[in-house]
């Protein structure tokens, strides 16, 4: 599919997405609209893996299940659970809810029931996990629908029938991507509107390309990636496909964003057994308990809250820093756990507010023992402020690897003045993203941006890493020429003077001075 058509399919989905736009918030609008998009994705998508099974029997899905034949309609149930990890009776395809819009029906109670079928059909399979629950927050009844049960009727109608004029292009070989970019364009057009609240569930393509970078330098492929607070997914996706990751492992807090977190996996053609997404509080009830990774990437949400209660003194995660994270900034509690869950071998990068680069008490005694006990710190990058969506604050990546040797120096990037304005958002472009990832892969100290600080250095800070301690980036104001000043200003003091006397001959010819 050339640039065009993928733009195309971008603009056609969004249009789509903004026939409800006036009936609720951005956030709102998001999930019917994607959870319609998705709906129709596996639709379509095991309509043409059973016709193509059956096509040497002569029968099409509809053909088959319309037949008498138990033990054949058994047969296909059982190869679409086992391959595509759910199954939907021909009745309940999109293409049927399509066909009852067109017969002028009411297709509310058809749909409900279709969307319900989709997530039963996985109930006591592998792939539970990964299906239960997906459309749970497409509610049909909502007011935000319309007022009356014919007024959500049409304005659901008219989406399905804008999303049936769409080709996802499916029977192409290859062409998973192009719908899964589609959709995660839309994420990222939704983040753009919805505020405070987007960071909670998107990070930036530009910063999620130099985390994937980051964490795959020097390996060729990655067994499996992990991310704690995942959002909508696009940070694991991202990772997982530069470093041709085996699994996805994930964990979210909100439901909602963890329903379209999965969602994402799937349409961008990630198979329901090779990610594991849980949805639960990472730092309050860890489900992946002692299970370590080659990857670890994050963006978690930034100096929240938690309970930093007392159990946790015995928790493997934090005990061994000997100090527990402040009740009002999780940040470190985020960064210990993350620590916990990498391997031997691995690397961690994370986004962070330069607060954990500085501030005292529990966190300066954590940090101190990142880099004095463990030398688990390998590299701070200080990025622009206002490139992430619902805050303008400046963040930085912090880079974790436990096998660094004993002398290893920490790389300070200072990339914050590097950027793009774009009304009223910084975007990071191609050339600053490769300055970053170079500068880090390469350990290149240059003036002004970049430099490598030894242990010595840091310890000598009192163990502050904040950046400017290591980059300095000060211009020196040219020096200024007092007496050349001075002449201008007198030069330019006895031009006036002959312009003024220049206009008051002007005046008197034109009899306007007395």
């Amino acid at each position: 599919m050339s640039e065009e058509l993928q733009q195309k399919l971008r603009a056609q989905l969004w249009a789509v997405a903004n026939t409800l736009r006036g009936n609720m918030s951005a956030s709102d609008f998001m999930y019917f609209s994607l959870g319609f998009i998705f709906y129709k994705y596996l639709s379509e998508k095991i309509e043409l893996y059973v016709n193509d099974e059956l096509k040497e029997d002569g029968f099409t899905f509809q053909e088959a299940w319309a037949g008498n034949d138990s033990d054949l309609k058994n047969d296909i149930k059982e190869i679409c659970i086992e391959n595509l990890g759910y199954f939907v009776q021909p009745e309940y395809l999109f293409s049927t809810i399509i066909a009852m819009i067109e017969r002028k029906e009411n297709i509310l109670p058809s749909l409900e029931r279709s969307l319900k079928r989709i997530e039963d059909s996985t109930t006591g399979q592998e792939s539970e996990d990964d299906f239960g629950g997906l459309f749970s927050d497409i509610d049909l009844a909502s007011p935000k629908l319309g007022r009356t049960a014919d007024d959500k009727n049409k304005l659901v109608s008219e989406v399905l029938i804008a999303l049936n004029g769409i080709d996802f292009g499916l029977e192409e070989a290859g062409e998973i991507d192009i719908l899964g970019d589609a959709y995660e364009y839309m994420i990222s057009q939704f983040a753009a509107g919805a505020g405070k609240k987007a960071g909670e569930f998107y990070t930036p393509q530009e910063v999620s390309q130099i985390l994937a970078e980051i964490v795959t330098t020097g390996k060729t492929r990655l067994k499996d990636v992990y991310d704690p607070t995942c959002g909508s997914g696009s940070l694991l996706l991202r990772t997982a496909k530069n470093g041709k990751a085996d699994v996805i492992y994930g964990q979210e807090k909100n439901p909602t964003t963890f329903n379209l977190c999965r969602m994402n996996m799937l349409l961008h053609g990630v198979k329901y057994n090779d990610f594991d997404i849980q949805n639960g509080d990472t730092l309050e009830a860890d489900d992946f308990e002692e299970k370590q990774f080659d990857a670890v990437v994050a963006n978690p949400p930034f100096s929240a809250t938690w309970t930093a209660a007392s159990k946790f003194n015995n928790d493997d995660r934090f005990s061994s820093a000997g100090v527990l994270a402040p009740k009002s900034k999780a940040d470190y509690a985020f960064i210990l756990h993350m620590i916990y869950h990498l391997n031997e071998s691995g690397t961690m990068a994370c986004v962070v507010p330069h607060g954990v680069l500085f501030r005292g008490s529990s966190e300066g005694k954590i940090r101190q023992f990142l880099i004095e006990k463990k030398n688990y710190i390998d590299a701070i990058i200080g990025l622009p402020a206002n490139i992430f969506y619902g805050t303008g604050i400046p963040t930085c990546i912090l880079v974790i690897k436990k096998c660094r040797k004993e002398d290893d120096n920490i790389l300070f990037i200072d990339a914050s003045k590097e950027f793009e304005k774009i009304k009223t958002q910084n975007k990071l472009r191609p050339e600053h993203i490769n300055k970053i990832i170079e500068t880090y892969r390469n350990r290149t100290e240059t003036e002004k941006y970049s430099h490598c600080a030894t242990l010595e250095e840091i310890r000598e800070n009192d163990f502050n890493l904040n950046i400017p301690r290591y980059v300095d980036t000060f211009e020196e104001e040219p020096e200024i020429d007092i007496h050349a000043v001075m002449a201008e200003i007198k030069e330019l003091e006895d031009k006036r003077s002959e312009l003024d006397a220049q206009i008051e001959i002007y005046l008197k010819e034109l009899g306007l001075v007395l």
